[in-house]
């Protein structure tokens, strides 16, 4: 999904923002879960669209740069159909995480942080997923999969590319 260059939000989106901006004591309290919602509709936070919510909660461009670009949950920039994010934190790196990366970027042919060419599976590492006690987490599209091995990551790929990228 690309955003357009002068991306809008859409009536609805905008009431909800509204309604959402009320229950805080200053617009730009509602920055995270506004995000999330411009991430959902354009698909990744591309330049316009961070300034589309800048300018919709009346903040700064960089108010939105700085949680942009900390959380790694928002993205500047298109992912594939599924989205795998390895937890490569202490305790799932010593399950394992570092080699489940390097077997899934050897499967599919990319390096950390691309998508592959079909545009189905892009590969990150995030900082903690927050499930030590299932080390190793690979996040696939927010759902959390625990104890993942490369059998796992096999079956998964396998499994959507048969099903045209419906696993």
């Amino acid at each position: 999904m690309r955003p357009a260059a002068n991306p809008v939000f859409s009536d609805a989106r905008l009431a909800e923002i509204k309604s959402l901006v009320e229950r805080y004591p200053a617009a730009q309290s509602a920055l995270l879960p506004v995000l999330h919602m411009a991430q959902e509709d354009f698909g990744y936070l591309s330049m316009p669209v961070q300034q589309l919510v800048a300018d919709t909660l009346g903040v700064r461009l960089m108010a939105v740069r700085e949680v942009v670009t900390f959380y790694t949950m928002f993205r500047e920039k298109p992912c594939g159909t599924y989205l795998m994010e390895v937890c490569t934190n202490a305790g799932c790196m010593l399950n394992g995480a570092n080699e489940l990366v390097a077997h899934m970027c050897d499967k599919l042919g990319i390096k950390v942080g691309e998508t592959t060419p079909d545009g189905m599976f892009t590969v990150t590492e995030v900082e903690c997923a927050g499930a030590c006690a299932g080390a190793p987490v690979v996040q696939i599209n927010n759902a959390y999969h625990e104890k993942v091995d490369a059998a796992h990551i096999d079956a998964f790929i396998d499994k959507a590319r048969s099903k045209g990228g419906a696993a």
